[in-house]
């Protein structure tokens, strides 16, 4: 993994964009891995990494021309209050946001700090593999109500919102439920009948109101069919 550091991010796509700071470059990207599953804040990362603010906007263009990030954009039509402006930055692979944390193991990573985070990347990550695979355009968002309970994850499939909690927990409960049920009590019928909870339950589990917690191992085939079907 640092090889490919050094050999994609440093070197080619530095290159490809004609950066020729190194050092301020490597400290920009290391800066965004920190916020990986974050609010996108373009003032505070300008800051931290001693550059200008339209440097952060060509920079992240260039890691997402390459496929390393994705700006998760926020959803507010015709319904809620427009309360968040600003899209979520994630790395598409988990691996490479961790080698940049310089998280220790695999199992370190997920019981510290981050972990949610690096779970929440990695479904958000085969989300937009598996609308790519499926030749169509990422229409994902995530939402976030005025009184700030948020859904990490909204897909459009047909005519209808899907909502999609991600969350580490191997038991959940009524509360992990509450964000995709208010999420579909203001969208109506914009809205599919029941949410998804994906997480680290062993097998496929209904919740109240019609949600369903699915296993995270089973998130992209079920969206590979679910798009199929659409």
């Amino acid at each position: 993994m640092s090889s490919y550091v050094q050999t994609y991010v440093e070197r080619d796509v530095r290159q490809l964009h004609n950066v020729q700071d190194l050092r301020a470059f490597e400290t920009f990207v290391a800066l965004c891995a920190t916020r990986h599953g974050q609010d996108l804040n373009i003032a505070a990362l300008s800051r931290e990494a001693g550059i200008s603010q339209p440097t952060v906007k060509a920079w992240l263009g260039a890691l997402e021309a390459a496929y390393l990030v994705h700006l998760l954009p926020p959803y507010f039509e015709s319904f809620g209050k427009r309360v968040v402006r600003s899209p979520k930055l994630y790395f598409l692979d988990s691996g490479l946001a961790s080698t940049l944390t310089r998280q220790p193991s695999a199992e370190a990573a997920l019981a510290g700090a981050m972990g949610g985070a690096l779970f929440e990347g990695w479904v958000v990550g085969e989300a937009i593999k598996a609308f790519a695979a499926a030749g169509k355009r990422p229409d994902l968002y995530f939402w976030r109500s005025h009184d700030g309970l948020e859904v990490d994850l909204l897909l459009r499939a047909g005519d209808r919102l899907v909502p999609i909690e991600i969350k580490l927990t191997a038991t959940p409960t009524a509360r992990h439920v509450q964000p995709l049920e208010r999420f579909k009590q203001l969208a109506g019928h914009a809205a599919a009948p029941g949410g998804i909870l994906a997480c680290r339950v062993g097998e496929r589990r209904s919740l109240p109101h019609g949600h369903l917690a699915q296993p995270w191992q089973e998130f992209p085939a079920w969206l590979s069919k679910l798009l199929e079907s659409v």
